[in-house]
């Protein structure tokens, strides 16, 4: 019977927590950038988690005798025309921007992964006929594409995720095929041919995997992308409908009326828009630098 040596166990796993901690206070001193937005985006996170925590109030609750009251003593942050807290709006509000700045990413990022797996891998008649599709919809700008599937598909939380998600896949789809056509001539994709494994389980098992550096770059800058045209969205009205809480609605409904007499409904919502996209495109450009080696100094 094999005996457990535990002070031997116990101090390889403490040797091991010393040695992340010590790696992740390196890489926080090099790229101190990345490390504020990796701060941002987590206080942002841990927000939309606990929203219900950390802001108990309904955000969709009203009280006309508290319209337009100013910061400070009941609400932290005001109350806006129909005497919701505008506190817990924005903390719920986090949760929707997030959801939304996720689920796109997610659904756009699956859709852009199979379609330049499968052009990069396949080549030929099959590559030409997709690259001349994704350059169509490559051919308008993100906002302006999400704008018309969000007016045809209408204001709702799918909608919106939906009419994000499909202009995004174009980009995924560009960057997983470029690197599917140089990883497919790689010499341990050869040896796979040689022992009799299936194409499928070789784009799928050897060549994707290879893909994901570059890819979790692109996901982390998209996400604040998705985002921002969330509350481009809601703010024309095209986006999250009431009586949901969302950063874009919020300023669409006090940016023209408000912004003179009311200015903190204006202010503390595109202060979190802003500081979730920024936070977003720090840690992205932070990620690139220690995942590429090219751009390491």
């Amino acid at each position: 019977m094999a005996i457990i040596d535990h002070d031997a166990a116990l101090a390889r796993a403490g040797a091991n927590v010393t040695g992340r901690w010590s790696q992740a206070m390196f890489l926080a001193r090099r790229y101190p950038l990345g490390t504020v937005g990796a701060f941002i985006v987590t206080v942002f996170v841990l927000t939309a988690v606990f929203a219900d925590v950390i802001a108990p109030t309904d955000p969709t609750a009203t009280n006309s005798k508290f319209s337009l009251a100013h910061p400070g003593g009941l609400f932290w942050l005001g109350a806006d025309f129909m005497g919701r807290d505008m506190y817990s709006r924005i903390v719920h509000g986090a949760r929707i921007s997030l959801a939304v700045g996720a689920g796109a990413m997610g659904l756009g990022g699956a859709i852009g992964i199979t379609v330049g797996l499968a052009s990069g891998y396949l080549g030929g008649w099959f590559d030409l006929l997709l690259q001349r599709l994704l350059d169509i919809m490559q051919s308008l700008p993100l906002l302006v594409m999400a704008i018309v599937m969000a007016a045809a598909l209408g204001p709702s939380l799918r909608n919106t995720i939906i009419a994000i998600a499909i202009p995004l896949v174009p980009t995924v789809a560009r960057v997983v095929r470029s690197s599917t056509l140089s990883l497919r001539e790689q010499p341990f994709v050869e040896a796979a041919r040689a022992v009799g494994m299936g194409e499928l389980r070789i784009a799928v098992r050897h060549v994707l995997p290879n893909t994901l550096a570059p890819l979790i770059v692109l996901a982390t800058a998209q996400i604040g992308s998705a985002i921002l045209v969330e509350a481009s969205l809601s703010f024309l009205g095209l986006g999250i409908p009431e009586p949901h809480p969302s950063w874009g609605r919020m300023l669409s409904e006090s940016a023209a009326e408000y912004v003179r007499t009311a200015p903190w409904l204006v202010i503390f919502p595109g202060v979190a828009i802003s500081l979730t996209v920024f936070g977003t495109n720090l840690l992205g450009d932070a990620l690139r630098d220690i995942l590429d080696p090219r751009e390491r100094t």
